[in-house]
């Protein structure tokens, strides 16, 4: 137990600051793997994509139009008909980060369990607010930060600050919280009971758990960008 560590390692050290290595670390790797699995599937699916018929008469190509569909529908649900194209983004994003929560059932640290790597998608979700919140609106976007009356301005600036911070957080926590709950289980209980067990712990913190983190972030993100354009 009291050699259980649950923060992010330093693979490679490149540099030192300050007597911190610096470097590659097992959130780089981990996120690697996941983008390197995402990049086979879609290498797959073009491959493939040459065989699809205009009526499906392959169970994969179902399952790639379901997904496609599934994706396309849920955005144009939350974000409205006219911004259904922004599923060619938020689509990959859901993979990525539900690929990054599910990472830990092969024994991976999950890249989501690193503050850094959500806090990424925060800021995302920020300058898109406001990007295509200045894009749909114009100069006129910020008028709203003086919205019910020009004194509240600081409290809408830190509101609006407090977005990716949330965003990020929440994932972040879930997901590490489930790595810690799973490495105190493992490292607590005896061989027998790290058998056939865990799978039923692993069935909520990392399927559930990281299916419905994965959902909640990009649901609240496609709420937050759509709601700076109305």
């Amino acid at each position: 137990m009291e050699n259980l560590d649950f923060g992010v390692q330093t693979v490679i050290k490149l540099f030192e600051v300050n007597g911190q290595a610096l470097g590659i670390t097992t959130t780089h790797i981990n996120t690697w793997i996941v983008m390197a699995a995402l990049i086979v599937i879609a290498l797959i699916v073009r491959i493939k994509l040459k065989n699809f018929k205009e009526v499906p008469e392959s169970k994969f190509q179902n399952i790639v139009e379901l997904l496609i569909e599934t994706l396309s529908n849920f955005t144009a649900s939350t974000m409205g008909e006219k911004n259904r194209n922004f599923a060619y983004f938020y689509g990959p994003m859901f993979l990525f980060i539900l690929l990054s929560n599910l990472s830990g059932l092969v024994g991976l640290r999950p890249p989501t369990a690193d503050i850094a790597t959500t806090l990424a998608l925060g800021l995302t979700t920020f300058f898109m607010i406001h990007g295509y919140g200045v894009k749909a609106k114009g100069p006129g976007y910020f008028k709203g930060f003086l919205e019910p009356m020009p004194l509240l301005l600081p409290l809408n600036i830190v509101g609006e600050l407090a977005t990716p911070i949330s965003l990020s957080f929440r994932l972040f926590g879930n997901i590490l919280g489930g790595t810690i709950i799973m490495g105190l289980y493992y490292a607590m209980m005896p061989l027998v009971l790290r058998i056939g067990l865990p799978a039923i712990f692993h069935l909520y913190f990392d399927v559930f758990a990281g299916a419905l983190q994965t959902l909640i972030f990009v649901m609240l993100s496609m709420t937050f960008v759509s709601s700076a354009m109305d």
